[in-house]
């Protein structure tokens, strides 16, 4: 039993799973708002509700199995992720490729469950999901894949529930982008030197500190904007205007903090952001019920 929960510690440990957090609102946040348009209440059932769980979690899942398993020889040497289980050889290579087709095929086959169009759409996200691993090494705007990585999941949500993708999800989605890309963007400031000696692109490594901050502060801007075209383009009541306007008080001490002392930035990347989807995700939900 103990060596069960070492090897399910590690695989956390590998996924990161308790930052699911970040995509799990969002999602949920279109499938309330879509179920409300669609018959009326924000409840769609348990099947949607777990396949939605399912879907969200196994995609992640790929997603970070893979990003580990492609980064292993740039992860190695790098101070901060050298003890990542994908380097220290606490989750063996065989182990990481059977990880990420199990949770590949999960998602694939929940897709198929939940409608077609979802199944149409499972291999191309998939595709945009591994892509992030690669992209950092030829183009410093990795970081807008990752940010259209998780982006994705607000119209994996309303697919789910009506089958379409309507233009509040999209502007939803752009705003979850431009949310993730700006965060990203502070968190890899700690790997701009790393990056730089090992011909990584990044925005922090080809910029430099300051532009990053700025692309950062104008990323997160542009998320505020399309969350509020959202709110506007869905029809959507008071609380959900509260919802963007503590986004954007959430998103502006995450920048002073960080400008005032980098060493807090699990603070700000961690805390702040998980607390942004949620309290974003309760608002909606409030207003729609």
């Amino acid at each position: 039993m103990q060596q069960l929960w070492l090897k399910l510690k590690d695989i956390s440990d590998l996924i990161v799973f308790k930052h699911s957090v970040f995509a799990l609102p969002f999602i949920f946040v279109a499938m309330i708002v879509s179920s409300k348009a669609q018959s009326g209440t924000v409840w769609f059932g348990f099947k949607l509700l777990i396949f939605g769980l399912l879907a969200a979690v196994s995609a992640r899942n790929f997603a970070m199995a893979f990003n580990r398993y492609a980064d292993r020889d740039i992860d190695k040497y790098n101070p901060r992720t050298a003890n990542r289980p994908s380097v220290d050889g606490r989750i063996g290579t065989f182990n990481m490729q059977l990880f990420i087709a199990l949770n590949a095929i999960v998602f694939i086959v929940v897709a198929y469950l939940i409608n077609d169009l979802a199944f149409y759409l499972s291999i191309p996200i998939l595709i945009i999901l591994g892509g992030y691993s690669l992209f950092k090494r030829f183009s410093p705007y990795a970081h807008l894949v990752l940010g259209v990585s998780l982006g994705l999941a607000p119209i994996a949500g309303v697919v789910a529930i009506q089958e379409s993708i309507p233009l509040w999800s999209i502007l939803l989605s752009i705003g979850v982008m431009y949310w993730v890309a700006g965060f990203d963007l502070l968190y890899s400031l700690q790997d701009m030197e790393y990056d730089k000696a090992n011909g990584l692109f990044s925005i922090p490594s080809r910029f430099g500190q300051e532009a990053t901050f700025f692309i950062s502060r104008l990323f997160h801007a542009q998320t505020v904007l399309f969350w509020f075209l959202f709110v506007l383009s869905a029809d959507l009541g008071f609380l959900a205007y509260v919802g963007v306007l503590v986004s954007a008080i959430v998103l502006f001490f995450e920048h002073r903090i960080v400008l005032k002392d980098f060493s807090k930035i699990d603070r700000a990347f961690f805390t702040l952001n998980g607390y942004l989807g949620i309290i974003f995700f309760a608002l909606i939900f409030l207003d729609r019920i």
